[in-house]
């Protein structure tokens, strides 16, 4: 069927941008009111991504799209775009000014709830023929649902799930007939580029939708699943420069916690329907009172085949069992239950819902025998919630005012006449429930998760100091240990230690712990370490501190010439690590834990939550350790002033260690080194090239982690340390180290090679079709052979 006006789509869009506003609205939330929204990942990693990718569009960043030189002293930059920014709809930050960053990634947010609703009322009418008015509610309705609007509002990157879902299930009807066969894979690869992670869900979900499809119309041409099978390959192959750098980025990651799947119970699952509902650890599936309605409904439609009746319902049961029972769960979310959500699959369940109410919808208006069977499938969910402890007191009034504007507007429609008014109820009773679960997700959500301010005047000051003392690549400038939120190299400049990605290294991770690192989530997300020591080693020679940038002490240059011999080889003393990393000796380590007056006392204690202070006056310090989720960076706690003066710590799990820091042996050490440095040093996007003095020997150290990409005069990189590194004989007068991220080149292949391949089947197919009489004309062996005889 053709779609001859926008007008379903656009509707559809229309209703999902001015329900999420008005809940937002509602709830006094940004940009509508003075509540926070950055929660977790929104502002410890979107807000940040798209800041630095308004920094890359407009040439701003220090790196490019295969090395990020400003987060975690020199990380990988193509696996955070392919996971976090390769949705077209990202781009669309170049159109803000880079102070309003938060306002572009709420716009682009609210704009793919849009996209998504508009594809689904796209996708219903291509799959049957229906009244466009239902199409558009409907569409609304998968749009916002609870985990969109719940769930996925801070982790904006699944909403390309969200719009991959539809865009398959129309991929699938192009294959079930036979058309389309080259913007079929395309599709298929811009889903997967866009967010493989949600996307490998949707095409489960959209596979399934076809085999239904298939066995409704008791179609058994075994070619259609076999095309199927070659579209998502082919798309996937075309997405492969991506998907393959992703893929090896997360497997060189530092591992999550690992985390058991516990399957909600049946009450608070079914609570999850109702309007008005919160809870992290259950599936968001609130849908719309009338999309529940229709499709309840579908059971009891007689003009509906029983066949397709029964094969609807019954699908969409067993994919919400599959949601609750372990090997499925795991099929669901790529064999690996995830540290947060463990219901993230839950946009699939709505998707199907809603086709499921489309498909009673298309044979006619359900009458009063399948609305009444659908208001007791209603109840019966209703009913069952009452046990949770979710449920609301807005749930239940919200359910029922739905349920009534549903039923009457549907039923109105059934008569034949005012089909307007009906539309207008459905819409109305959508967006109405859409918002309040809206709003009151916003507020609930601010007493559950950790939040942030959002970008301001105070980011834009510090951001601006940064700028102020930036002298990269001579020396590297920290954003610092008070941080705001997670990423704030990115968000606020510099090219600090601090980065949270689901690809940190664990190379980065266990260096950065090994020196006295600390850590949240897991150790994915690491903190700036603000130390004398490492500052030296890695070249840090700004930070910001005490709300203003400071200058650290003497520090070497980004690269620098160690003597010949194997790298360090670190224990369990964070002292004695950065001592070896260094090559000299500045710290004295007293075992009663008494500095000499005049040196700087460090404490490592990377278990310990409390305050610790020098003595019974020094100020007090926060240190949030909690092993294994968080870790405690080594802190100072000031210049030893009066003899006999001990760390006092209050708080839990009190192990630790003592540092006395003397800044003239660290000096001298800096000095020495800073001696037989390179002459010069050039950094690019993707590299780096050091000229050596006349006749050096050793090893020339990159002060960069040494991740997998690196490689030094066409040869893999050594590791000095966890550190860059490539020994030198005295011949060369130069060092040239490059970095390509793992799987890059054979992401490019795959991918010219599908293209070649998809692009030369369609000459195949009618160069066969217009020389029919070449094949007909060969005679096979057998029948020439008769011949002959």
């Amino acid at each position: 069927m053709k779609i001859r006006t926008p007008r379903a789509p656009a509707l559809a869009a229309l209703l999902t941008a001015l329900a999420v506003s008005a809940g937002d609205a509602v709830a006094r939330t940004f940009p509508f009111g003075p509540r926070r929204r950055g929660v977790n990942d929104l502002a410890n990693q979107f807000v940040p991504y798209h800041a630095h990718l308004w920094d890359l569009l407009h040439g701003r960043t220090d790196g490019g799209l295969l090395l990020n030189w400003q987060s975690g002293w020199g990380t990988a930059f193509l696996p955070d775009l392919g996971t976090y920014l390769a949705g077209p709809f990202a781009l669309l930050v170049v159109l803000f000014p880079r102070e309003d960053i938060e306002y572009a990634v709420y716009a682009v947010t609210v704009l793919k709830m849009a996209a998504a609703s508009a594809a689904m009322a796209v996708t219903l009418l291509r799959l049957r023929p229906g009244p466009r008015w239902a199409a558009a509610v409907l569409g609304a309705s998968y749009g916002l649902c609870g985990w969109a609007v719940i769930e996925a509002t801070y982790n904006p990157m699944w909403l390309d799930g969200l719009i991959a879902f539809p865009l398959l299930c129309l991929v699938g009807e192009w294959v079930r007939e036979g058309r389309r066969p080259l913007l079929g894979p395309a599709v298929v690869a811009l889903c997967w580029v866009a967010n493989f992670y949600t996307a490998y869900m949707a095409t489960l979900g959209a596979a399934l939708v076809l085999l239904v499809r298939l066995a409704a119309a008791r179609d058994r041409e075994w070619r259609v699943p076999v095309r199927a099978i070659v579209t998502v390959l082919l798309g996937i192959g075309l997405a492969a420069p991506v998907l393959v750098p992703v893929f090896l980025g997360s497997r060189h990651a530092y591992p999550g916690l690992p985390r058991e799947f516990e399957p909600a119970g049946v009450p608070d699952v079914l609570a999850r329907f109702l309007p008005a509902t919160y809870s992290f650890t259950t599936p968001a599936a609130f849908l719309g009172t009338g999309t529940l309605l229709l499709a309840g409904a579908l059971l009891f439609h007689r003009k509906v085949p029983r066949r397709e009746r029964a094969l609807w319902a019954g699908f969409a049961v067993a994919v919400a069992v599959s949601f609750q029972w372990g090997p499925t769960h795991l099929v669901w979310h790529v064999f690996a239950t995830p540290n947060g959500s463990p219901y993230r699959q839950t946009f699939v369940l709505s998707g199907v819902l809603v086709l499921a109410a489309w498909t009673g919808l298309s044979y006619g208006r359900p009458g009063r025998r399948a609305l009444l069977g659908g208001a007791g499938v209603v109840a019966a969910v209703a009913v069952g919630a009452t046990a949770s402890d979710l449920v609301t007191v807005w749930s239940y009034p919200l359910l029922a005012a739905g349920l009534a504007a549903a039923g009457g507007g549907l039923w109105l429609a059934r008569r034949g006449r005012h089909a307007v008014v009906a539309a207008v109820l459905l819409s109305g009773a959508l967006v109405g429930q859409a918002a309040a679960t809206t709003a009151y997700a916003d507020r609930v959500r601010l007493g559950r998760l950790d939040d942030y301010p959002a970008y301001g005047a105070e980011h834009e000051r510090r951001r601006e100091a940064l700028a102020a003392a930036d002298g990269w690549p001579a020396y590297r400038t920290d954003s610092g240990r008070e941080q705001i939120t997670g990423n704030e190299p990115l968000l606020l400049g510099g090219q600090g230690a601090a980065y949270y990605s689901s690809h940190t290294p664990a190379v980065l991770t266990e260096t950065l712990a090994a020196l006295g690192g600390g850590w949240t989530s897991g150790g994915r997300n690491l903190q700036s370490l603000d130390n004398p020591v490492t500052d030296a080693v890695f070249g840090v020679g700004a930070r910001w501190r005490d709300d203003r940038v400071v200058r650290t002490g003497p520090v070497l240059p980004l690269v620098s010439v160690r003597p010949e011999g194997d790298g360090p080889r670190y224990g369990v003393s964070a002292f004695l690590n950065q001592e070896r990393l260094l090559g000299a000796r500045v710290y004295d380590r007293p075992a009663d834990g008494v500095c000499p007056v005049g040196s700087e006392v460090f404490l490592w204690a990377p278990d310990f939550r409390g305050t610790a202070r020098l003595g019974t006056g020094g100020e007090a310090v926060m240190l949030s350790g909690e092993l294994p989720r968080r870790r405690a960076a080594m802190t100072s706690l000031g210049v030893q002033r009066a003899a006999g003066a001990r760390p006092v710590l209050t708080g839990k799990r009190t192990w630790h260690r003592v540092g006395c820091l003397d800044r003239k042996r660290l000096s001298a050490a800096v000095a020495a080194l800073r001696a037989t440095a390179p002459t010069a040093v050039e950094v690019g996007d993707s590299g780096i090239r050091a000229e050596l003095p006349p006749g050096t020997r050793g090893t020339v150290v990159v002060a960069a982690p040494r991740i997998a990409g690196w490689s030094c005069e066409g040869r893999p990189a050594k590791s000095y340390g966890g550190l860059v590194a490539v020994r030198v004989d005295g011949s060369r007068t130069s060092v040239t180290c490059d970095f390509r991220p793992p799987g890059l080149r054979a992401g490019l292949v795959t991918g010219a090679v599908t293209l070649a391949a998809l692009l030369a089947w369609p000459w195949a197919t009618r160069r066969g079709r217009r020389h029919p009489e070449r094949a007909s004309s060969v005679p096979v062996r057998g029948e020439e052979l008769t011949r002959t005889a």
